[in-house]
């Protein structure tokens, strides 16, 4: 099948209203942390920590079935398949898959799970597991962004639109894939050295604990972290970087060698907060204080946040997890026939000294 050539389009004001509200009338689906009370009572703050869209630039691209080359169906009696990339020892990753559950069976759709285990091969033969098991839609949390062509083809042969989510894939938005939904991260990384700036008075040697190689989060977030201090703070250098794979024990080995190898280090950004904790951890083990190194991390997981209320942690800034709302009204907004946005951008908060106690229940 040849797909039609996309068409830049302006972006219609009802489909940006129409996801937003559905995310708003569905924040209270949205996953609870492995903390929270079981009695199923929310908050306010907890209430309201649904995934919201930033409003679109005028002109940005979006996407209709008939540029993408499908099929209308109803979403109500498709078969979903869901794809997670990583193991669910990651509160973020067990939120955003309880939150695609959550909302898959509010809405009364037949999912398919397969969870890759942090493997990039068994993800892409279990994505080829759910086309052969009869998913007519796919939404997929990418491990790597590259090496995706072998679904990517075989989900065209089978016409079946793909949704990607919290990491982008490397191919053509409207042919290959029909929205990507997620977080500005090179934002995010602006924000994260804002709060560093703000922790260390913008003087003094900094670590990075770099997420997982070959994924556009690790690089956005160091590039936009960079960017900010080499713009702010040119007397606050960068002068360790290394891998912590996103993994709590990754972190916490790496910030052991870093301490012995800088002693004078000043701040630690950990591009999530598993590796940030990793890195509390490795002080609490070298006999530091709370606040002798400043820590700033990005998620927004329960346990990062109360490391801010306990003074370990300087700074989170958050990246919601909770997709499901948003991933199912893309999907039916689009087999409707109606026009999605290529770029689906998520509006994170940030949790600091000043706000971390009051907004802990937001946290996941």
């Amino acid at each position: 099948m040849q797909r039609t050539t996309h068409r830049s389009l302006l972006l219609a004001r009802p489909v940006v209203v129409a996801l937003a509200a559905a995310v708003a009338l569905t924040a209270s689906s949205c996953a609870k942390s492995e903390d929270d009370a079981s009695d199923g009572k929310k908050s306010p703050a907890a209430a309201d920590a649904g995934q919201k869209v930033v409003t679109p630039k005028p002109g940005s691209k979006t996407c209709t079935i008939d540029a993408y080359g499908g099929e209308k169906i109803d979403l109500k009696g498709a078969t979903v398949g869901f794809s997670q990339s990583e193991k669910e020892a990651n509160p973020f990753r067990i939120a955003e898959t309880q939150s695609i559950k959550d909302e898959a069976a509010k809405r009364g759709v037949k999912l398919l799970t397969a969870n890759a285990q942090s493997q990039f091969s068994k993800q892409i033969s279990d994505v080829q597991d759910l086309l052969a098991k009869g998913a007519d839609l796919l939404v997929i949390a990418p491990l790597n962004s590259d090496g995706w062509d072998p679904v990517l083809q075989a989900a065209a042969a089978k016409k079946v639109p793909i949704v990607t989510i919290d990491r982008k894939i490397n191919a053509t938005a409207c042919k290959d894939y029909v929205s990507f939904i997620a977080s500005d991260f090179v934002e995010q990384g602006r924000r994260a050295a804002d709060q560093m700036i703000e922790a260390t008075g913008g003087k003094g040697e900094v670590a990075i604990l770099l997420g997982s190689a070959g994924n556009n989060v690790t690089t956005e977030r160091t590039k936009g972290f960079k960017e900010r201090v080499a713009e702010k703070a040119p007397g606050l250098k960068v002068v360790f970087e290394q891998t912590g794979d996103f993994t709590r024990e990754k972190g916490q080995q790496v910030t052991e060698q870093l301490i012995q190898s800088k002693p004078g280090i000043k701040g630690v950004y950990a591009e999530n907060d598993e590796m940030g904790l990793g890195a509390v951890a490795a002080l609490k083990g070298a006999g530091k204080k709370a606040g002798d190194i400043k820590i700033v991390t990005v998620d927004g997981t329960r346990n990062a946040v109360q490391g801010v209320v306990d003074g370990w942690i300087s700074g989170v800034i958050e990246s919601n997890p909770r997709f499901g709302p948003l991933a199912f009204q893309t999907l039916d907004t689009f087999t409707r026939g109606e026009e999605v946005p290529q770029d689906i951008v998520i509006q994170d908060s940030a949790y600091n000294g000043d706000n971390a106690e009051r907004d802990l229940s937001k946290a996941y």
